[in-house]
């Protein structure tokens, strides 16, 4: 099973950054989201909330609406959605605004996340699937690492630069809405590319002549989040997506508490660095997928996450400083791989899987404020952050379920097969 479509594969990667640019512009800007609406910063968490929990209202959604309406229908719905969110912010730069903005770009995000990861698959072909997914990862942690200089050289930019006009048109007192004025224009310019974009006749969903009725597809919905497989993935993506967000969002605080470390500058620069490993790690994967099966470097990533983790937490400051930081690049490959082996475990309804898969996401919204929760109950951070073992357990544990249909094209399994190949030479 082998599809090349590079035009496609071009179309999916290029959407992986532009969801990377709208998933990450709350960093740079959170402080002055903070001074310029005047409020704390418990209010201000409702900010990430708002936009992760998008992603459980609507991924099931659009894994259905994606097999019956189709990829190019549901991307150019996404783009406009956000088009039109980052415009209405633009125009009305309010508390209330700000938070409908960013519910509605989780939304759009979590569609795009839908139809992105099967339209990769189909675009790249299965066997190729674990690393063009790498690749896309690889992608999205570039673009969340330029997004602050991005927004450091619009509110610099010089009056005679195209872009200047535009700016005029901001609150001189708000320089940071310039990121959501661009990603306005980016969305647009995808949906004109989209809609002169021939699509193949046979898409990532495969869907049959006649479309499915309603409730031909609850029905199948409805057997899908039965199925035992589709549940332990979305439990893997679940846990994926808490481990990230619990250690990124947590590291600063636990250096702060622990080993009385400036959390805006030393704890910060740990935290970049944490991004920053993730997109290195994503280059050594890209490699291993080449030479090895997915499942054998989900174990040895797993594995070095588990030891930085345990260093991390037991060691002085200075190993903390440089074990915490490093997991980014030791989870840098887990998302993608637990994705490919769930999609290459299902024979079909790939659109509708990437839709019960992406709800998982939602994992993201609760991760902090549990370990909020258990650091003031159990007065040490040190102990809340141990939760974060039982996530990297499971995800560890998929190397030993995991039973895809198709594996990922590798130096390993090929070497394996030429012996045999000899023996039948010979007979």
């Amino acid at each position: 099973m082998r599809s090349q479509h590079p035009v496609l594969i071009l179309l999916v990667l290029t959407g992986f950054i532009t969801v990377s640019f709208i998933t990450n512009l709350l960093g740079p800007i959170f402080p002055e989201l903070i001074s310029d609406f005047g409020i704390g910063l418990m209010l201000a968490g409702f900010f990430p909330f708002a936009f992760f929990i998008a992603y459980g209202v609507m991924s099931v959604p659009a894994g259905l609406l994606v097999e019956r309406f189709g990829e190019r229908a549901m991307m150019l719905f996404a783009y406009s959605l956000s088009a039109l969110s980052c415009g209405l912010f633009v125009l009305l730069p309010h508390f209330a605004v700000a938070m409908l903005s960013l519910f509605c770009l989780g939304l759009a995000m979590s569609v795009l996340q839908v139809v992105m990861n099967p339209l990769l698959r189909f675009a790249a072909g299965s066997e190729h699937y674990s690393f063009m997914a790498v690749l896309g990862q690889l992608l999205f942690g570039l673009a969340a690492a330029i997004t602050p200089v991005i927004y450091q050289q619009l509110t610099a930019l010089p009056s005679d630069a195209w872009l200047y006009p535009l700016l005029l048109w901001l609150p001189a007192t708000m320089p940071w809405l310039s990121l959501y004025l661009l990603f306005a224009v980016i969305c647009l310019l995808m949906l004109v590319w989209l809609w002169f974009l021939p699509f193949p006749k046979h898409t990532a969903t495969e869907a049959a002549a006649e479309p499915e009725s309603a409730h031909h597809m609850l029905q199948s919905q409805w057997l899908l989040l039965k199925n035992r497989t589709v549940q332990k993935f979305f439990v893997a993506i679940f846990c994926y997506v808490a481990l990230e967000q619990g250690i990124a969002n947590s590291m600063a605080v636990y250096l702060q508490q622990v080993h009385q470390v400036d959390a805006a500058s030393t704890g910060a620069s740990a935290v970049g660095q944490f991004w920053l490993n993730m997109t290195i790690g994503c280059v050594l994967g890209l490699l291993l997928l080449k030479l090895f099966d997915c499942r054998f470097i989900l174990l040895i990533f797993g594995t070095v996450s588990l030891l930085l983790l345990v260093l991390g937490l037991s060691g002085d400051k200075p190993l903390a400083l440089w074990c915490l930081p490093l997991l980014g690049g030791s989870l840098s490959v887990m998302w993608s791989i637990i994705f490919a082996l769930a999609l290459n475990s299902m024979p079909g309804q790939h659109g509708a899987v990437a839709g019960i898969l992406c709800s998982g996401i939602i994992g993201g919204a609760f991760a902090s404020p549990l370990l909020g929760l258990l650091a003031e109950q159990l007065d040490s951070i040190r102990l809340a952050m141990l939760l974060l073992f039982v996530p990297l357990a499971y995800i560890i544990s998929i190397v030993f379920w995991a039973r895809p249909l198709v594996n990922n094209q590798n130096w390993w399994a090929s070497r394996q097969r030429q012996p045999a190949a000899g023996l039948e030479d010979v007979a």
